[in-house]
Formats: C-alpha cells, sequence, structure tokens
C-alpha cells in the first residue's frame, strides 16, 4: 500500500493522509485518521476518526493468511474546529462502519 492517500470529503475537498507503518512512532498531536482495508479495486475507509494525540494510536497487526490487511493514516490537524469539519466531511462522504470522535 503507498505512503499517502488522498481522500475527497463530501464538499469535494482533499484531504491528504499518511500511512502510519507498524512499529513506527508518532507526534503527540492532534489530527484525524483513517483505518483502510486494502481491496481489489484499492481500498475501503473502515473507520474515520479524529483524536485529541495521534502517538496513542496503534496501527492494526498483520492479517492471518487469507484475509485483506488493513493500514492506519494519519493526518495532523491541530486546530480542533478544522479537525472537526474535516471529519464531518469525510464521514458523510465515505459513509465508514465505525465513527470514533474526540469524544468517544
Amino acid at each position: 500500500m503507498q505512503d499517502f492517500i488522498e481522500l475527497q470529503g463530501a464538499s469535494g475537498a482533499s484531504y491528504r493522509f499518511r500511512r502510519r507503518p507498524e512499529g513506527a512512532s508518532h507526534l503527540p498531536s492532534a489530527g484525524n485518521y483513517v483505518l483502510v482495508q486494502e481491496t481489489g479495486a484499492g481500498f475501503k475507509v473502515l473507520t474515520v476518526g479524529a483524536a485529541l494525540d495521534l502517538s496513542l494510536l496503534r496501527p492494526p497487526a498483520q492479517p492471518r493468511a487469507g484475509r485483506r490487511a488493513k493500514h492506519l493514516f494519519t493526518r495532523l490537524n491541530v486546530v480542533r474546529a478544522v479537525r472537526s469539519l474535516e471529519h464531518e466531511d469525510l464521514v458523510a462522504s465515505y459513509r465508514p462502519t465505525e465513527v470514533v470522535s474526540e469524544a468517544d
């Protein structure tokens, strides 16, 4: 899977996310994140989230045989208002199976 992905919100705005490899550390900064699963056509967005501290997130473990890999992508975004707007825009666009807000 590539190191960067561009996601488009329902508004038409584009958001660039960076893949966080397993075992890599992250700055203790607020931001948005997505969990994506590889598919034959690219990837599917499973989770859209916002967090006060991205360093607390852990990438998913390697899948068992026969399962598709999942990858954690993050986007630094320290301003709460902007972070919330982007979160809502991505949720409206992708309608993921899981939505995680900062209050969760």
